[in-house]
């Protein structure tokens, strides 16, 4: 089991955050990327949400969870509604990776899932995509 530092992993995030090509970075529009330890029960009461674009996952292995309306499912005049946001889960990324190596390279992978979220990509063509 690989292990950081809260700050670590944070760094890690924004790192990962730092390699996505910034034309994607543009067009993400009020949208809150956040570091938590753990997931609770909000965050899995999100997944079972009717159109929820989540897979099915042990809660102890929710690396990460987009709670927003993707673009391709927004309305003419979506606008002034708070913040979607992106969690990425630290406790998770520590217990599924056995090196510092992999979970930095997971971390890189879920941000990228996540934000893939946001432009309504669903899980099944963001694994075929390998994220």
């Amino acid at each position: 089991m690989a292990r950081m530092t809260d700050e670590e992993f944070e760094t890690v995030v924004e790192e990962a955050l730092a390699n996505i090509p910034e034309r994607f970075l543009r067009a993400l529009d009020n949208v809150a990327i956040v570091v938590e330890s753990e997931p609770d029960d909000y965050h899995f009461d999100i997944l079972d949400e009717p159109g929820c674009r989540g897979a099915s996952v042990r809660k102890d292995e929710l690396l990460g969870l987009y709670d927003g309306v993707s673009l391709v499912d927004r309305a003419d005049g979506y606008e002034g509604d708070l913040p979607d946001v992106i969690t990425v889960f630290k406790g998770p990324h520590e217990r599924c990776f056995r090196s510092r190596a992999e979970l930095v390279d997971e971390v890189g992978k879920t941000v990228v899932h996540e934000i893939g979220h946001y432009f309504g990509i669903d899980d099944a063509r963001l694994h075929e995509m390998g994220y």
